[in-house]
């Protein structure tokens, strides 16, 4: 079966692009992209791989994602492919030309429905009433070819339900795929871990203030942003009121990240209401506890009080679980590396394979 997986765009590699070439890997299948820096991905521990640009965006937002979901509803590669599968926030615009289908979704796109109120409400006039001007027809086009879409896979059962509540759509949740042999256990080092794209809803500003409160421990912050998208602002404000504790190293390489997994304290999450989220579970494949609000994704990879602590979003609670996991780690160890095993690549790959077949 000739298969092709369509995804937005290759910057900074997340979650999301994991699971894009996990899929491509498994199912030897052709990447669809727009903008694509190969090094990057090379440097994620992935190579080998056919990709197919349909040309660069434009790098000012909103224009970006006008210019990507432009080009993924304008695409034509019908009769080159048996199947199709869609990832990201704008691919599935090509769900109109090629079927069969399937959307790998991450999440419905969160400025436009579960998040539009808390981040169009921090912008100042007239960018605001603009944001308001852009979003209202851009719901609509996205619901229409969601209505293109024929089987839609969740990431969670938080996006499940998100999936359900603004698309009124049925979906199975298959999680995203960590390949738990990749990881291993070396030490409990001196710092804690942060592993996460420099985003606004990452609330990175909160690890900050939890770190300041405790200048004996240490945070190593890894991660980045795509240039030209909404997080710039927010990272320049941001690093100017960086702790003396916390080191914010950017992107790192496949093995840099692996062998910083392997020696950390464990693991620091606090995105807003996470659709899934792979770092925990990277960590526990690490034999690393996670300290995580108590939300989202989190909520179903990781037990609280058995493979870290599940606590409120805010600088107390999350200071305390760091205090009171600190010297006794090597408690979770062996509850964390089970855990992570529930959630192997091995077991996506089966999953989205019977899936495919099932449509």
């Amino acid at each position: 079966m000739r298969v092709a997986v369509f995804h937005d765009y290759f910057g900074a590699v997340g979650g999301g692009e994991k699971v894009v070439l996990t899929i491509a890997e498994s199912l030897k299948a052709d990447v669809i992209t727009t903008d694509l820096d190969e090094r990057t991905i090379a440097s994620a521990g992935y190579g080998g791989m056919n990709f197919i640009r349909l040309g660069d965006t434009n790098k000012t937002p909103p224009f970006k994602q006008i210019s990507a979901s432009a080009k993924f509803a304008l695409c034509d590669f019908r009769g080159k492919y048996d199947f199709f599968i869609f990832s990201g926030n704008w691919a599935h615009y090509a769900a109109g030309r090629h079927r069969p289908n399937l959307w790998y979704c991450h999440t419905p796109v969160r400025i436009f429905y579960d998040l539009y109120g808390r981040n169009v409400g921090m912008m100042r006039f007239p960018k605001r009433e603009l944001a308001k001007m852009w979003i209202a027809p851009q719901r609509i086009i996205d619901q229409h070819y969601v209505s293109k879409v024929e089987g839609i896979v969740a990431n969670s059962k938080n996006t499940q339900g998100r999936i359900k509540r603004y698309y009124g759509r049925e979906s199975t949740v298959i999680y995203p795929p960590v390949d738990t042999s990749n990881f291993a256990f070396r030490e409990y080092g001196d710092f804690w871990l942060s592993v996460n794209r420099l985003y606004p809803e990452k609330r990175i500003e909160l690890q900050f203030e939890v770190f300041r409160r405790l200048p004996e421990e240490k945070l190593v912050i890894v991660g980045g942003y795509s240039r030209g998208d909404h997080a710039e602002a927010y990272v320049k404000k941001l690093l100017a009121g960086k702790p003396d504790n916390v080191e914010v190293r950017g992107m790192v390489s496949d093995e840099e990240l692996k062998d910083l997994y392997s020696r950390c304290r464990g693991l620091v999450c606090t995105a807003v209401d996470e659709d899934f989220g792979m770092t925990p579970v990277e960590a526990m494949a690490s034999g690393k506890p996670v300290v995580a609000v108590d939300e989202g994704g989190f909520r179903e990879s990781v037990l609280d009080g058995v493979t870290g602590r599940l606590v409120k979003a805010d600088v107390e609670a999350l200071a305390k679980a760091v205090k009171d996991i600190n010297g006794r780690s090597d408690a979770y160890k062996e509850a964390c590396l089970n855990r992570a095993i529930e959630f192997d690549s091995k077991i996506f790959t089966e999953r989205l394979k019977a899936q495919i077949v099932g449509i």
